[in-house]
């Protein structure tokens, strides 16, 4: 007797040739794209930062072959499946049941891609994937943007909006842990993720692969239910639902399935918790370290003396600088006319040290960003660009806060080039701030 059994055999229907190659064919491709098979992926479990992107890495599995990187890999696990059926047909003996079969595919990735948009929802539910845009981000013109960011910028000065697209997801992936609403789990995926793989191929977020990976597998759990769906609306005719249930007639069996449901909830439960940990302590693309008291704001560079040369205000000068924000975290961006050779990361990442944190300086020109550590005590800054292709470039000042407005600063570059300047803050509305259903009065 099989130890899991089906009650709905009267649901059962011959199985095609051509299908059952095909569901062979997709088994293997699916089981090595789904179930952690990669060594990798075990040595990063082993060394796992456990906080929320330590955490977040492990729902974005997907395996990578030698140093193949995007769709390569695809190419190369259907290589792999292609063969593996073929040898699937010389070798059985025993015909499966095609139907249990398809079953347990479906249970695999259902799981699988619940994790995965999961994963996703809670890092918008509390805003950790998107954060609100930076003050030199709203001093920088727009055509220095990369287009990724001009779309990252747009969902996060809407957080609220932000909060509802995560909670979608995670509604979408709690769905799919139910077997009677994966239908509605997997058209909520597909209609979400299906816009969030468009987006990411018309603004080159970088989130092709996996996007395209997810919705791939939501089509292949929808696909199960589209003769039923075409049948009931379409045709209008009287359909019966799919009533395929296992049942498992050994109890360690049954204890087996309960333990990793349990184990799957269990993740979700911690995943959420440090998201909103991570969230309301120190979210991990904004640099931790708090910035200069009353320092915060845009300024004006009213004076600035290179090498004892008074250079007046010049949008040229490769050495003036223009303006300058001071962050509410120890992060200072300058505007200079000197080339800038863009970070082209997406400034993802979880890192501990501030100078790493390079969310607000990725896909960005215009200003030059530096992480700084202040010594009240000493009043002085050591400024260091957060740019890894401008790695080295310094400034060692001494501060002076002579008033609420200004703040002046003198000290040497790494060139030992000396800077003198005066800045002023600027008090100035914004109109994100602002909003348009109350008066606004520039």
């Amino acid at each position: 007797m099989s130890s899991i059994n089906n009650l709905s055999d009267s649901n059962s229907f011959a199985w095609k040739d051509y299908e059952k190659i095909a569901l062979r064919f997709f088994t293997i491709y699916f089981i090595i794209q789904a179930i952690p098979l990669d060594w990798k992926f075990y040595a990063e479990l082993f060394s796992l930062q456990w906080n929320v992107y330590g955490l977040f890495s492990l729902t974005k599995y997907a395996p990578q072959f030698f140093s193949f990187t995007g769709y390569w890999n695809w190419v190369i696990a259907a290589a792999l499946a292609a063969v593996g059926t073929a040898a699937w047909i010389r070798l059985e003996r025993k015909e499966v049941n095609y139907e249990k079969l398809y079953y347990w595919l479906r249970v695999i990735l259902r799981y699988r891609l619940a994790i995965g948009i999961i994963g996703y929802g809670f890092i918008k539910l509390f805003p950790l994937q998107i954060p609100y845009p930076s003050l030199s981000n709203l001093h920088t013109n727009y055509g220095d943007f990369f287009a990724w960011k001009i779309y990252f910028h747009t969902v996060g000065i809407t957080q609220g909006y932000e909060i509802f697209l995560g909670a979608v997801e995670i509604l979408a992936g709690i769905l799919l842990f139910f077997r009677k609403t994966v239908t509605f789990g997997t058209g909520l995926i597909i209609g979400f993720v299906g816009n969030v793989l468009a987006a990411n191929i018309a603004y080159d977020a970088g989130e092709q692969v996996y996007s395209a990976y997810l919705v791939a597998i939501a089509l292949f759990l929808f696909v199960y239910d589209v003769p039923r769906l075409y049948s009931l609306l379409a045709r209008e005719d009287y359909t019966i639902a799919n009533k395929f249930k296992p049942v498992f007639a050994e109890k360690w069996l049954a204890t087996t399935r309960l333990i990793l449901k349990g184990v799957f909830a269990l993740f979700v439960v911690v995943y959420g918790i440090a998201a909103y940990a991570n969230y309301t302590t120190a979210p991990y693309k904004i640099p931790q370290t708090q910035g200069l008291k009353n320092s915060y704001g845009f300024y004006n560079v009213r004076e600035f003396v290179f090498n004892k040369d008074t250079i007046p205000y010049s949008t040229t000068d490769p050495n003036r600088w223009q303006n300058v924000v001071f962050e509410k975290w120890a992060t200072v961006s300058i505007k200079i006319a000197r080339p800038i050779k863009l970070d082209l990361s997406t400034g993802d990442g979880f890192h501990e040290k501030d100078i790493d944190r390079n969310y607000e300086s990725a896909g960005v020109g215009g200003r030059r960003y530096y992480a700084y550590q202040a010594d009240t005590i000493k009043h002085t800054l050591l400024l260091e660009n957060k740019n890894k292709n401008h790695a080295g470039e310094k400034f060692n000042l001494t501060y002076t806060q002579v008033n609420d407005s200004t703040i002046v600063v003198k000290g040497v570059s790494e060139k030992n080039d000396s800077i003198y300047a005066i800045l002023d803050k600027i008090n100035r509305k914004y109109m994100l701030f602002e909003g348009r259903r109350k008066p606004v009065k520039l």
